[in-house]
Formats: C-alpha cells, sequence, structure tokens
C-alpha cells in the first residue's frame, strides 16, 4: 500500500512525490504519456535539446521557489527576447522603444507615448471585446501588426468575438529593453528539463503509459491518498459537461544551418502564416552546432484525447470549472493539483509553489 498515488508526472506531481518521499512517504506516480515530465519534457537529437511541448523558458522572482530549483540543477542565464514577424517586417518584443521605432521610425519616449495616446482615442467608453481593449492600451497600428493575427490564431476566434478581460493589460515599456520577463531570475536548466524532472522523481515508483480515469477503481485501492493533477472534467467523467481548451500540434525540421532564425523563438502576427511562432531550440542553451532544429507551432481546435495547452476563459467555461471545483472540495483523499485539474493557466514557478504549498498543509512538522 502507498501512502500516495500522483496522477501525471508534471511539475505538479514531481515536486509534491519528492517532498512527500523526503517525509517518509511511500509514492507511486502514474503516467500517462510515455515520459515523464509533462509538458516541459525535452527530446534529445545529436546534443540538442527539443521543447517537444512548445518553448519553455523558466522565470520567477520568487526567492523560495528560485532556490528550491536550484537544490537540483544549473541553470544558465538565457534571457527570452523573442521576435514579432509581421509579414517579413521584424519587431521587438514586448512592446518597448525598439519596437516603436521599428513601428514609427520615433526616437523618444515622449514621441512613443504621444503616438500611442493618439491611437487610443479611437475608442470610445469601456472596451466592450478583444480587440477594442487591445486598442484602448496601445493603439492601432502595434494592434493590426502584432497582436490581431497571433491571437485571432492563437483561439481561433475573431479579436471582437473574445471577452475583453482576456487581455486586461500588456506590457509597454518607454525604454531599449527586449527582455520579455520582468521577473529578478530566468534561464533553461543547464542540459534541459529533463534533469529538473529526473532528479525530483530520483527513486520513487513511476508507471508510464497509463491512464488513470479509465480504471480509477483498481488505482484507488493502492493508495491511502490521490493527487490528481490531470483535467478535472474527465476526473468526474464529464458529468456536467466538458471543458474547452485550445491544442496545439509541432512540425519539427532539421536544418544544416548553424543558425537559422537568430533567435530563440520567433513569433508570427500575420494571419495568414498558420503557425504561431517557431522555435530554434539551440538557442536556449547556446548551442555551437554546425546544424539546427526549428519547431513550428500550430494552434488548433481541441477535442478529448488531445493534449491539452490553453484552458478558454470565457464565462461558459469560467462558470462549469467552478462547479467542477465545487465538486471536487467533496471528494475524500483526493488533492486535485495544477494547470488541468484547476482549469488555470499556471507559470512553472506557479506550478511549484502551489505543489508546496500543499505539501506544507499535508506535511506541517517541516
Amino acid at each position: 500500500m502507498y501512502d500516495y498515488l500522483i496522477v501525471g508526472s508534471g511539475l505538479f506531481g514531481a515536486v509534491f512525490a519528492h517532498e512527500a518521499t523526503k517525509h517518509e512517504k511511500k509514492c507511486l506516480v502514474i503516467e500517462r504519456r510515455n515520459h515523464v515530465g509533462g509538458n516541459i519534457y525535452c527530446e534529445n537529437k545529436e546534443g540538442i535539446n527539443i521543447h517537444k511541448y512548445g518553448a519553455h523558458i523558466f522565470h520567477t522572482s520568487n526567492q523560495h521557489v528560485w532556490d528550491y530549483v536550484n537544490q537540483f540543477v544549473d541553470f544558465n542565464n538565457f534571457i527570452n527576447s523573442p521576435i514579432a514577424n509581421y509579414k517579413g517586417e521584424l519587431y521587438n518584443l514586448p512592446f518597448n522603444m525598439n519596437t516603436f521605432s521599428q513601428m514609427w521610425g520615433i526616437v523618444t519616449p515622449a514621441e512613443a507615448v504621444a503616438k500611442i495616446a493618439e491611437q487610443r482615442t479611437v475608442i470610445k467608453g469601456k472596451p466592450q471585446n478583444l480587440e477594442e481593449q487591445a486598442i484602448s492600451l496601445i493603439g492601432v497600428d502595434i494592434y493590426m501588426k502584432l497582436i490581431k493575427g497571433y491571437t485571432e490564431k492563437q483561439w481561433g476566434r475573431k479579436c471582437t468575438e473574445l471577452p475583453a478581460f482576456i487581455i486586461k493589460r500588456l506590457p509597454v515599456r518607454y525604454i531599449f529593453d527586449n527582455n520579455y520577463f520582468n521577473d529578478k531570475y530566468q534561464g533553461i536548466p543547464v542540459g534541459g528539463y529533463n534533469k529538473l524532472i529526473d532528479a525530483l522523481l530520483e527513486g520513487i515508483d513511476v508507471i508510464l503509459g497509463v491512464e488513470y480515469n479509465m480504471h480509477s477503481a483498481e488505482y484507488h485501492q493502492l493508495a491511502r491518498k490521490i493527487i490528481y493533477t490531470g483535467s478535472i472534467d474527465a476526473y468526474f467523467d464529464y458529468k456536467l459537461g466538458q471543458l474547452d481548451y485550445r491544442g496545439l500540434s509541432f512540425s519539427t525540421e532539421r536544418f544544416d544551418e548553424a543558425n537559422r532564425q537568430g533567435v530563440a523563438v520567433m513569433n508570427y502576427t500575420d494571419r495568414e502564416v498558420p503557425y504561431t511562432r517557431t522555435i530554434e531550440h539551440k538557442h536556449f542553451e547556446f548551442g555551437t552546432q554546425t546544424f539546427t532544429y526549428v519547431t513550428k507551432e500550430f494552434p488548433k481546435n481541441w477535442k478529448v484525447g488531445d493534449e491539452a495547452y490553453y484552458p478558454v476563459n470565457d464565462e461558459k467555461n469560467s462558470v462549469l470549472s467552478a462547479r467542477y471545483s465545487e465538486l471536487a472540495k467533496k471528494e475524500t483523499n483526493v488533492i486535485f493539483g495544477g494547470r488541468l485539474a484547476e482549469y488555470k493557466y499556471y507559470d512553472m514557478d506557479d506550478v511549484i509553489e502551489s505543489a508546496l504549498d500543499i505539501c506544507k498543509k499535508e506535511f506541517p512538522n517541516g
């Protein structure tokens, strides 16, 4: 008999399993994929770590979380500075003085402030949708070139049909700074994310290729308590209805070039290009190979059985996920955690913090 059965080997499950084992609890981790690590899993090809499920850049201002992960791996000094490609025109992200200079040929922050303020005036009253919200924050030109097409591809809907709250704010900097994140710490684990997950799960029983929800009654008998990180609606067999997600698909190609695009992440912001971004993985770890791998990332409609990437945070899904959360509270000896079980978009540091918070409640004596 195990003390804990942990469903899912992503960051939430792996952190919990590690901490429980430290407290001399016997854990079994089961994972439906053929590898551990969830969406941060890397596939090594010729010495290049391919981010198999999209680009993952670790960043945090949480000192406790930063110290925690550094117990297991060293981080390099990678800084995320993506480029936006609009029909061949290149712009720095996030929106900063480099972007404004590229867009309008301006030189000073005062000119940028004035230009954006002028363009905001086309929106009168409270924004009613994402398009109006974005224009009210950043103006027409940047919205049309750098937000509209990308967002419509990402969500599969017109910006006028998306709620305003999806873009509550946009990072706007009136300085020449291309660092996408504002966090104090940032980087990629030296040797890739697998080293972090493998260190967390060292010595812990793991079974791969297991679909928990198809055999839940059987697995419940194996442990005193369940840590569930899968989709919350799937746990309840969709009895209240199905939550919506956006899916992704990936196409990776090898090139006999040392440097294909000059940046780890390039966003394609026009509607006509079917993919949202391309990822040149070697740049995450400053690779010097004479060849490279580039992945195109395509958004797609999601259906049950696909990997679920982004919760659709509209009113319908917010209401439904809240109803599932109420059901979850009534489950005995089951803890729901992570982005799928909570129907919530989490950054990696937030997932780790959430798992550690659960551990404090489970193991209050340190």
